[in-house]
């Protein structure tokens, strides 16, 4: 594998990579975004109301689909596609043919690294994807295949080749991830500390994942990122990408892939409210306590040797443990399996890579 350091990836990957943005609004934050996404194919989903039209700056290459292009793509299977809520944002990792998925809400903009510089999220995003992950045995130098870092004394020789990396996690700077209660206790706290550190996540440990700088291999791990049932009708939200990441982290260690996380950064320009977060969030804050259990538990048979197998493994545990919980989790094992076969539906297997099939007209 090519030293990272030294690959030009916005060559190397312009035909390889999605971009892929969940909106309600007009997308004038891609004018900031404009020098490192122009050369990159976009997916827009548009959450709400159909008939609004949504804005997208002049110059760039996208397709753009909102509910009744779901509707009429997924047919009874667009039931498993959440509606009013950014989860919708997974349905563009379906539809799209491309090897690679990165994904940013359009609250997130160009951050700057300490020196003032413009941080290229994406380029940073596709340096851990096509480098490798050390899952097995942490580097207390974090990731060994930067530039400047190696293998400490002591890390064996035999795990130094590592894994393929399925999942590139990255931060935020201003704004940061909090939940609805530690928004309320501290409203004015911003994230000033640029922690220049990427690391491999380690076997066996779950994280909680979030999905507004996020990039994974689409063709290893994709058929993992669903996004659940979150939003309009359903009695929980964002809690879409932590689902995801919490079924995503369990196949990837049984498979034996990497999930990375640290740079890059994005600037996150806006909090959401608080007390609308709490009534979304607050069956998921006591129900958590009952779901990460449930997932460190998680033991997945020597025959799911494919992320399909993984993922409809991991829905039957669901529905036989977490549905005692609450009958939701009943529904979102049901959709899990309607997720896998709409997937397989619009991949074929043998026919999903971006060389088989190409992204359809752009609009």
């Amino acid at each position: 594998m090519a030293d990272p350091a030294t690959i030009s990836p916005a060559t190397l990957l312009k035909d390889e990579l999605d971009i892929v943005i969940p909106t309600i609004r007009n997308l004038d934050f891609l004018e900031m975004w404009r020098p490192f996404f122009q050369p990159y194919h976009l997916i827009i989903v548009q959450d709400g109301d159909p008939s609004k039209a949504i804005k997208v700056p002049e110059g760039f290459d996208y397709e753009l689909y909102n509910r009744n292009d779901i509707n009429r793509i997924l047919g009874p299977k667009a039931s498993c596609i959440s509606f009013k809520d950014s989860a919708c944002r997974c349905f563009g990792y379906m539809v799209s043919k491309k090897k690679y998925i990165y994904t940013i809400d359009d609250d997130c903009f160009v951050a700057k690294d300490p020196s003032g510089k413009d941080i290229n999220a994406l380029e940073q995003h596709i340096k851990n994807l096509l480098s490798p992950s050390t899952p097995f045995f942490f580097n207390t130098l974090y990731d060994p295949y930067r530039a400047g870092a190696d293998f400490v004394r002591g890390y064996p020789f035999s795990l130094r080749e590592g894994v393929p990396t399925a999942v590139s996690h990255g931060l935020w700077l201003n704004i940061p991830d909090y939940d609805a209660p530690t928004q309320l206790v501290k409203p004015l706290e911003r994230n000033t500390r640029y922690v220049d550190a990427v690391m491999t996540i380690p076997k066996g440990t779950l994280f909680p994942m979030c999905g507004m700088n996020l990039a994974f291999d689409r063709e290893l791990i994709g058929p993992a990122m669903y996004f659940g049932l979150m939003g309009d009708g359903q009695p929980i939200g964002r809690y879409d990408d932590m689902w995801a990441g919490w079924c995503t982290k369990v196949i990837c260690d049984h498979l034996g892939w990497g999930v990375k996380t640290g740079l890059p950064y994005i600037w996150h320009s806006k909090a959401s409210n608080p007390f609308v977060n709490l009534r979304k969030e607050y069956k998921g804050i006591y129900w958590q306590e009952e779901l990460i259990p449930f997932f460190q538990s998680v033991t997945l048979p020597k025959d799911c040797t494919s992320v399909q197998k993984c993922y409809i493994e991991i829905a039957n545990q669901v529905k036989a443990k977490l549905g005692k919980v609450d009958d939701y989790f009943n529904k979102l094992a049901d959709a899990m399996v309607t997720w896998i076969e709409a997937w397989d539906e619009l991949n074929p297997s043998g026919a999903s890579k971006s060389s088989d099939l190409p992204n359809g007209v752009s609009k």
